[in-house]
């Protein structure tokens, strides 16, 4: 089999930040990456859970709805996908910015944390997706974007 692009991009040369992973058309994959790879500890499963509930949720009903094609977690557990469409590449960073604000300073209910809503709602923790927004809103690094 042929080698996907996403293998041949050297993860210990990357750092925490947003990344332009893949561009379609119109259509704009990136990489936030919340985590060192391979050198800090990964996003705990339970925080990364409660992380794509409340993102997918506050994108979703943002100013960019429409544009919001998907948001979810890395498999390595290192960041998420972001995948936007018709979105100018210079206003990402700003709203990756602002849903982390929003996620760290939430105090409500996880969005759909039930078993009607979710396969695995009992799998969450605020605390724990909190904690690794704010260790990526306050690492050392500029909410900008970079081409893998």
């Amino acid at each position: 089999m042929e080698r996907i692009t996403s293998f041949s991009v050297d993860h210990e040369k990357l750092a925490q930040g947003i990344y332009v992973s893949r561009v379609d058309g119109d259509i704009v994959t990136y990489d936030l990456r919340m985590t060192v790879p391979n050198l800090e500890a990964a996003i705990d499963p339970k925080g990364a859970h409660a992380i794509e509930h409340l993102g997918a949720t506050i994108l979703r009903n943002g100013q960019f709805k429409d544009k919001i094609i998907y948001f979810g977690p890395m498999g390595c557990m290192t960041g998420f996908y972001l995948i936007v469409k018709d979105q100018p590449i210079e206003k990402v960073a700003d709203l990756v910015k602002d849903v982390c604000e929003k996620i760290v300073a939430w105090d409500g209910p996880i969005p759909g944390a039930s078993a009607k809503e979710c396969g695995n709602y009992t799998y969450m923790d605020l605390a724990k997706a909190k904690a690794a927004v704010r260790h990526y809103l306050d690492s050392q690094w500029e909410f900008e974007y970079h081409y893998l």
